[in-house]
């Protein structure tokens, strides 16, 4: 099982990598976290589209990608403030260790779940890229830095 998730976890965060700059669908404000626009939507898929050259029907398999990494963020954020359900497993004497179980196992479940449909649009826009543009997201990827703010 333990296998399992590790490639699990390896093929969602390297999809995520694929397209690092997907962090524009969820962008931090004054406030906090907050859910993306359609219009952020459509810019950060131009905007990587252009550093691509990405066709039309590239575009839309990135767009596709996007939005499957967007459910599966909002899947392990789940229901209530991840931030807050760390906490209360602080807030007794000693460390919740139910809750905690119960909180890596509603995570590792939200991965299962949602792992397949990412790692297939993932696949789906990588594999149909042209050489010299998988090598442009390979020097991204090596790079290690986010297309939308720094490149």
């Amino acid at each position: 099982m333990k296998r399992f998730i590790k490639r699990t976890l390896l093929g969602l965060f390297g999809g995520a990598l694929i397209v690092g700059s997907l962090g524009a669908c969820s962008h931090r404000g004054p406030g906090g976290w907050h859910e993306s626009s359609p219009e952020s939507h459509a810019r950060m898929v131009e905007k990587i589209g252009s550093r691509l050259d990405l066709d039309a029907a590239q575009k839309q398999k990135l767009s596709v990608l996007a939005d499957k990494l967007h459910a599966q963020r909002t899947a392990l954020r789940g229901t209530t403030d991840p931030r807050a359900a760390m906490l209360g497993l602080f807030a007794g004497s000693k460390l919740d260790q139910a809750g905690a179980k119960k909180l890596i196992d509603e995570k590792t479940a939200a991965i299962q779940a949602g792992s397949p449909e990412v790692i297939t649009a993932a696949a789906d826009f990588f594999d149909n890229l042209r050489p010299e543009q998988q090598q442009k997201v390979r020097e991204f990827m090596e790079r290690g830095r986010r297309w939308g703010r720094h490149g």
